[in-house]
């Protein structure tokens, strides 16, 4: 990819890590790269140091780091002048040669987990370059490689991808502890904080300001977009939800908790199809025969519990049995609930295989063919090496920044996750999303489902979206898209484009 490597001064600090006597500081690495349509780009890539502003008796006591938070950020070249030049202007001729800046959308992007580094919507959908990695039936052999993405979303509006406190490159600053960014609230804040710093410093308030966040990052992106709006005043644009879980309960199985069996039920159907269980019948006739005995009468089977008589008993498995594969006989000893970690197990027995959680299109030997519960998912091994050698080798080689750290892929660092703010009731975002629906008459959301993701299924999204307190014209403001893949459905190429196409239209849509 043709690029200028010549990093340019970004008013900062090289990118060593500080001694324990040095104050934490910025080390952002500034590059100016050209894509192949001949858009010309800067690329920052580096660690935003965050400080909090203390007291002490009710007195100032300074502004003191607490965490250094790893992004890059793509900004278009020409699109707003140089400091210099800025400065040389009338106030009405630099806030003229400013404004088309203004005026070109910026993308604020990450991933969930929670414990996962921005990695997959940075080099897997959004940035310029992206993982070669292959696909179900087609993977890429180590060492794996990078490549230009044509379809990347640069070309439309600048991009901001976010790492959390212990993923990527993101640490607390030394001496402060690490698990108190460990938590809803205190990460919805400190990613709000990155926003509100990066846009104050890049004079981007009047830009159209997009959230994409993927899996828990659509929980955190409603989560951000309030706390922008309420702590700030800063409303945004549009919401990428990505593979979405706004409402916890739909996905946690436990017992006297029915509902998440029968809102998986047509992602079984699905992945059954796509393992040939259903024979030469389209996927669209399987999901929805799937999706209507789910709302109706399975839902309604699981409430009455021991009160179905025998032959109703029959007629469930039946039904089940023909719409998931699954044998007759796991389903009446599961008493028709199982999670995902048995059908998992489950599903390709016969075959002495286990299906992924993440997507169910992928597959691996089963380690214990007795196993009755599978813990490993074979989707993430299959792509967690390309994407991790990928932006390993992309951050020094081609972004110019180096760090000894690892870069935390997906870590368990972040556990135990905190929740404290939903004691006693299910993790739940949905008010906050219609309160940000009601105050900002413009708010888009754009909503990307997998019909193979076990992670976060589609008909769970769906029961949320259809629970929430909405008149028809904000659910007019939605736009839902399916793809044929799972949890990173830009995993399968076509996919990838259509999805990127569709995010194009939203982020341009003002």
């Amino acid at each position: 990819m043709p690029h200028d490597d010549q990093p340019r001064d970004a008013g900062n600090q090289p990118s060593s890590q500080p001694s324990p006597m040095e104050e934490a500081s910025d080390d952002f690495v500034v590059r100016r790269h050209t894509l192949p349509s001949g858009l010309r780009y800067t690329t920052t890539a580096g660690r935003m140091v965050l400080r909090s502003e203390e007291t002490k008796d009710g007195k100032a006591d300074g502004f003191r780091p607490r965490a250094e938070i790893f992004l890059v950020a793509y900004t278009a070249d020409g699109e707003s002048p140089a400091p210099a030049a800025a400065a040389a202007n009338t106030p009405e001729t630099a806030a003229e040669t400013a404004a088309p800046a203004n005026r070109r959308p910026v993308v604020f992007a990450f991933n969930g987990g929670p414990g996962s580094s921005s990695v997959w919507l940075h080099m897997g959908l959004l940035g310029p370059r992206m993982v070669d990695s292959g696909d179900v039936g087609s993977l890429t052999p180590p060492p794996f490689g990078l490549t230009d993405n044509p379809e990347t979303l640069l070309e439309h509006a600048d991009l901001v991808m976010i790492d959390p406190v212990n993923t990527g490159f993101s640490r607390v600053v030394d001496g402060v502890e690490s698990g108190q960014f460990h938590g809803f609230e205190a990460d919805r804040d400190l990613v709000a904080e990155v926003i509100r710093l990066w846009t104050t410093r890049n004079n981007r308030w009047l830009s159209p300001k997009y959230l994409v966040g993927e899996s828990y990052g659509t929980l955190r992106a409603v989560a951000v977009a309030g706390r922008l709006f309420d702590a700030y005043g800063m409303a945004v644009n549009g919401l990428g939800l990505i593979s979405t879980v706004l409402n916890m309960a739909t996905l946690n199985f436990a017992p006297g908790r029915d509902t998440p069996y029968a809102l998986h039920l047509p992602t079984y159907a699905a992945i059954a199809h796509f393992h040939g269980r259903h024979g030469d019948r389209e996927l669209a006739d399987v999901v929805r025969e799937a999706e209507a005995y789910a709302g109706r009468d399975f839902g309604y089977a699981l409430t009455q519990g021991a009160r179905l008589s025998a032959e109703e008993f029959d007629d469930v498995v039946g039904r089940l049995a023909e719409i998931t594969t699954l044998d007759r006989g796991f389903i009446r000893r599961t008493n028709l609930r199982w999670d995902y970690a048995q059908f998992s197990a489950e599903l390709l027995r016969d075959e002495n295989l286990v299906v992924g959680r993440i997507d169910g299109r992928f597959t691996a030997p089963a380690a214990h063919q007795q196993d009755s519960i599978n813990w490993d998912d074979p989707s993430l091994a299959a792509i967690n090496g390309p994407y991790s050698s990928a932006v390993n080798h992309y951050v020094r080689a081609e972004l110019g920044y180096e760090n000894d750290l690892p870069y935390e892929i997906l870590t368990g660092r972040v556990q135990p996750w905190s929740y404290k703010n939903f004691e006693g009731v299910p993790v739940d975002v949905t008010d906050t999303l219609e309160r940000l629906l009601a105050h900002i008459p413009s708010l888009r959301v754009h909503v990307d489902y997998g019909y193979h993701d076990g992670a976060t299924p589609h008909f769970a999204a769906e029961y949320v979206w259809a629970h929430m307190r909405l008149d028809d014209a904000a659910r007019s403001r939605f736009s839902h898209h399916y793809y044929e893949a799972g949890h990173m459905m830009y995993v399968n190429p076509g996919c990838r484009v259509d999805q990127l196409a569709a995010l194009r239209e939203f982020v341009s849509a003002g």
